[in-house]
């Protein structure tokens, strides 16, 4: 018998939550076959087969979670249960058939509701009563899951003052309420982009400088080469390109936007990772398109449609994920008019892009044009970045933007 083993994932993620079994027992497998998908911090992690046979047991169900090393599944060669089995193995196979059973009957011999010692573990800490939470385990075994989902009812008090009827109308609906509502367990994706997301702003001194481009300049270049630039290179010239392009000229002019906090250190980066944030159904993700400064804008167009159909088709790897020095993020591909990106940490900045909008604008003291405008928001970490910096970086970008032949040039 043959034990599936949830792999070293990435040097800082040791657990993982399966997601779906592509596999089911009973089914024939053949070495190098997806069996499982895992949904890590990150990405999405299909582990595959390494021997061909039959999953003879799956230990784990969709929602779990498991950790590096764990076992969660047994192959057998033969698609027979247990008749070809050395006779230590059909033991094994018996142990793991009758746990539910004796974990079964040692809870009812002890009075205790059932459920997973990591549940119990939670239980205790959160001091909720494990006989009060609901599961929907066939065998009617309390999750970790189901106590973190768990809520209490609300004590009703005997006689209620008007100060705690006013404290009663700004509660959350509980599951008690005669109002519809729907309750979905966040992924542990999202989980970990909410938690980021906090602890950026918690951590660094974050500050926000804004700046406008002119938009007219690009978009008559884009518009005369566009056709001869798919002819050339096979895809086609978008914005994102001349985007990176200036942001990483104006960080070699102001190389503090591309460092990192280390301790009491200042790492200044001599290299240019571009990040660039892509939606997708589980949320935001940020690959990365790497050496990005030693690419042509052929290259760069290339790089991010294939990471972004990697991202939207959930094929991301953690080494896409990882390493990058600056992140920008379009808000404008959604209708965004204005954002306050918020730090992809350890990074110190990030640039976000918006829905380009026609505007009146001044040409002198006498004149209007109606421009195609668009607002850039650099956020910045103050502790490392001052706002003479943070300014300079984000004019020179909206400099090279407005005369984007220099773009070629530099």
């Amino acid at each position: 018998m043959i034990e599936i083993i949830v792999p070293q994932l990435a040097e800082s993620v040791t657990e993982g939550t399966i997601a779906a079994w592509l596999k089911q027992p009973g089914d024939r497998i053949n070495a190098g076959d997806y069996i499982v998908e895992l949904e890590t911090d990150k990405v999405n992690v299909e582990i595959n087969a390494e021997t061909s046979g039959f999953l003879k047991e799956v230990l784990k169900q969709p929602g779990d979670t498991v950790q590096v090393g764990e076992v969660i599944a047994y192959i057998v060669e033969s698609e027979e249960t247990t008749a070809n089995l050395e006779p230590k193995a059909v033991e094994e196979v018996k142990e793991v058939k009758e746990a539910p059973k004796a974990l079964d009957e040692l809870a009812k011999q002890e009075g205790r509701p059932l459920a997973f010692p990591a549940a119990r573990k939670l239980a205790r800490e959160k001091g909720i009563d494990l006989g009060a939470v609901a599961t929907n385990d066939p065998l009617g075994r309390v999750r970790k899951q189901d106590v973190e989902s768990y809520k209490a009812p609300t004590p009703q008090p005997s006689a209620p003052a008007p100060v705690a009827k006013q404290e009663e109308a700004v509660k959350p609906l509980n599951v008690s309420s005669s109002k519809p509502v729907e309750r979905m367990k966040m992924s542990r994706r999202r989980q970990t982009i909410a938690k980021r997301l906090v602890e950026a702003q918690q951590t660094a001194a974050m500050l926000t400088t804004y700046n406008e481009v002119d938009m007219s300049a690009l978009l008559d270049l884009r518009k005369r080469r566009k056709d001869q630039f798919f002819e050339q290179n096979g895809v086609k010239l978008g914005f994102m390109s001349f985007f990176t392009k200036a942001c990483i000229i104006a960080l070699k002019k102001f190389p503090l936007v591309n460092a990192e906090i280390q301790g009491d250190e200042i790492v200044l980066k001599k290299f240019y990772d571009i990040g660039v944030a892509v939606s997708t159904d589980e949320g935001l993700v940020v690959p990365v398109v790497r050496e990005a400064d030693r690419l042509g804008f052929a290259e760069i167009e290339r790089e991010i449609g294939d990471l972004a159909k990697k991202a939207r088709d959930n094929k991301l790897k953690l080494d896409d994920l990882q390493g990058g020095t600056f992140t920008i993020t379009n808000g404008g591909v959604f209708g965004s008019l204005w954002s306050t990106p918020i730090l992809n940490a350890p990074q110190v900045g990030i640039l976000g892009m918006h829905k380009i909008q026609m505007r009146p604008v001044a040409i002198d003291d006498d004149h209007f044009e109606n421009r195609p405008m668009m607002y850039l928001a650099l956020s910045y970490d103050h502790r490392i970045i001052d706002g003479k910096e943070a300014v300079g970086f984000l004019v020179k970008v909206k400099e090279l933007l407005e005369d984007p032949e220099s773009l070629f040039l530099g």
